[in-house]
């Protein structure tokens, strides 16, 4: 026969009523039942007094711990008494109340555990990710926002190579990056990337100090990444000095071509094949970025209206003019495709010509000038012209620098004219090339089907 609540009150044998403390035993707690009319019952341990037992009127029982904190009633569930016996019990509760001696609340201290312990089980799933998927994922996820030519670096740098090469027979070399990351995220640490650096110093640090740069920015975003931030045992391997020292610290580059040197790189470019000739000289003579120009498309030339639209990383675009040689260099060149400097080969534009710019400057018997030395050449030359800086700046897609020149001066396209015009004429001239008038470099336009 089950102990109703009245027995209870009425047996002395079973330790009176709720206001006295009974010792838990077996018995008592297989007896023990919440009385009719009420929505719960405690039957309270006298032998550890933060211990009770509690009972509803549909027969559940849980061993419950009971104590005061900041003058608050607290009460934490301990289990069911059919999985925890008496003296279990009796030890967890005593485990919770050396808690709130300190002045924790037990429950917020099961919460900072059972965070612990998620945290703990997200740097165990992750850790066994293979940083390689991580790399491709963050690349991903960051294309919208990076422009093609970054997006394409990060690409070939980890790419694992074995695939054919577009020109030429052989196969694809692994991108530097494929052995750092082709491992567990866990693994790749200080050590790791120092060794890596270590190699690879000896053999293109220009190329791996990139790869260290573009390391440090993706291990930036596993760090903030909810997936990953629990996988790195380390703030950022990248940042490792012993790495940064092992690559050492790029030199200025100083190639660019001198006026003396203008005539014979000048009748050397324009022997080499037209895209090509054109593209170097469009280069020399515009200032911009190599891959801007190369991905310069006819929809982005105005020969009516003299201008030239340019995609760069800075403003997104910007407009330049189109001065009279080069228009004349774009005019005489045959429209294969959407893309100026269009590949005979592919449906793109044709790829970097390094190669012939290195022939060129071998020919002219100029030393090497590279095609960002083009570039270069483009910001020294202008100096003999005395063009004033942020004129040049704007033409080559500098940021702005100088309150006064991000914020009051604003140069319409007739104006960067004059001056672009100004350039062009001199370079010309020091080069022995006659400069054409506007109206011949327009009627040189046709197509090639």
């Amino acid at each position: 026969m089950v102990a109703t609540w009245q027995d209870l009150r009425t047996d002395s044998r079973m330790g009176c009523d709720m206001a006295t403390r009974v010792r838990l035993t077996a018995g008592r707690v297989a007896a023990f039942t919440c009385p009719p009319g009420q929505a719960q019952a405690f039957l309270r341990d006298s032998e550890v007094p933060t211990l009770a037992l509690r009972a509803t009127p549909a027969g559940a029982k849980a061993y419950v711990f009971e104590s005061k904190l900041q003058r608050r009633t607290l009460r934490v569930t301990i289990g069911d008494p059919a999985h925890w016996t008496i003296e279990a019990a009796r030890a967890r509760a005593r485990e919770l109340a050396a808690l709130v001696d300190k002045g924790i609340d037990p429950r917020e201290e099961a919460k900072r555990q059972q965070q612990q312990r998620e945290a703990e089980r997200a740097r165990q799933q992750a850790a066994q990710a293979c940083a390689l998927d991580v790399w491709q994922a963050y690349c991903e996820e960051r294309r919208r926002v990076w422009g093609e030519r970054h997006y394409a670096d990060h690409v070939k740098l980890a790419r694992a190579g074995g695939g054919p090469v577009r020109r030429g027979k052989g196969t694809l070399a692994a991108g530097p990056l494929y052995e750092l990351l082709n491992r567990p995220l866990a693994q790749l640490d200080a050590e790791a990337v120092e060794l890596w650096a270590a190699k690879h110093a000896k053999e293109r640090p220009t190329v791996a100090r990139l790869c260290l740069r573009l390391l440090g920015v993706f291990l930036n975003w596993c760090r903030a990444h909810p997936d990953y931030r629990h996988a790195l045992l380390e703030d950022n391997p990248a940042k490792s000095k012993r790495a940064r020292e092992a690559l050492g610290s790029p030199k200025a580059k100083r190639d660019a071509l001198m006026r003396e040197q203008l005539r014979p790189w000048f009748e050397a470019v324009r022997t080499q094949d037209p895209v090509v000739s054109a593209y170097l000289q469009a280069l020399l003579l515009t200032g911009a970025r190599p891959g801007e120009l190369l991905r310069l498309g006819w929809s982005d030339v105005e020969f009516q209206w003299k201008s030239l639209t340019i995609r760069d990383k800075v403003e997104g675009e910007r407009t330049i003019p189109l001065t009279p040689y080069v228009a004349m260099l774009l005019a005489g060149l045959p429209r294969r495709g959407p893309y100026v400097f269009m590949s005979g080969k592919t449906d793109g534009p044709i790829a970097p010509p390094n190669h012939a710019a290195a022939r060129v400057c071998r020919l002219a018997g100029v030393p090497p000038v590279t095609l960002h030395g083009l570039r270069r050449s483009f910001k020294s030359l202008s100096e003999w012209v005395e063009v004033p800086v942020g004129v040049v700046a704007q033409l080559m897609g500098h940021r702005a620098s100088g309150t006064v020149e991000r914020h009051y001066v604003v140069r319409p396209l007739d104006l960067l004219a004059k001056w672009h015009a100004k350039i062009e004429s001199w370079i010309l001239e020091q080069a022995g090339i006659e400069q054409p008038s506007a109206e011949d470099a327009a009627q040189r336009l046709r197509v090639v089907v």
